[in-house]
């Protein structure tokens, strides 16, 4: 006996149902993002923050030249990079949105910041050329936003990609 197929608009509308009632195995809820509300002390360097509550807080998804490292010295950019987040961020209330992981190995809490006004923090750093991006699974809810945002930097010139500063 020949086996009947169905059409395949009825496995497209099957596999519709599927994923509105979330039993679709390739279609994922987006997960809840939960934030809180802070206030910045002061900016240790350009990626790391030190809230008003005491908690260290290290940028997702990014990365700027060490500023304070114990065998290196300040690299290309640290200074300007810090300076930068410090007029951005310093003194300022933030909203601190999290991703997937709450901790880096150093105890850190990692985040992405967002000031009152809407501008998202790491991806400043990024657009105007103070970082670069550093994706480290779990947390990569805005990767392709930052190697975006870099890839722009890199082209225009911006920040620490500007060669002739050197």
């Amino acid at each position: 006996m020949k086996r009947q197929r169905l059409p395949r608009s009825w496995i497209g509308l099957v596999a519709l149902l599927l994923a509105l009632a979330g039993l679709w195995p390739s279609v994922s809820k987006p997960q809840p993002v939960e934030t809180q509300q802070a206030v910045v002390r002061r900016v240790s360097d350009g990626d790391t923050v030190v809230l008003i509550d005491g908690r260290r807080v290290r940028y997702i998804g990014i990365d700027t030249p060490e500023l304070h490292h114990p065998t290196k010295p300040v690299q290309y950019y640290a200074r300007e990079a810090a300076e930068f987040n410090r007029q951005l961020v310093e003194g300022k209330q933030v909203r601190i949105e999290y991703d997937l992981e709450r901790k880096d190995k150093y105890g850190r809490t990692l985040a992405y910041l967002y000031l009152p006004d809407g501008t998202f923090v790491n991806a400043e750093l990024v657009r105007q050329g103070y970082a670069h991006t550093l994706t480290i699974p779990p947390n990569v809810r805005h990767a392709d936003e930052f190697t975006q945002l870099q890839r722009e930097a890199r082209t225009a010139r911006r920040g620490l990609w500007n060669k002739q500063r050197q």
